[in-house]
């Protein structure tokens, strides 16, 4: 049958591997979550203030 054998390694016998570029990490994904999530606060916090100001204004 087809499909059923043992898959062969083309390189002798070494599995698989691969390689991470820089910033693909567990660190560094942490990293960006958490500028991501400053990020979206600082909008938040900066469009509010903006708001506000405009609102004071037009008063």
């Amino acid at each position: 049958m087809f499909g059923f054998g043992k898959k062969r390694s083309s390189e002798g016998g070494e599995e698989h591997r691969y390689y991470l570029l820089p910033g693909m990490g567990r660190s560094n994904r942490r990293r960006h979550k958490l500028v991501f999530l400053w990020s979206i606060l600082a909008g938040v916090a900066g469009s509010g203030l903006i708001g506000l100001i405009i609102w004071l204004i037009n008063r």
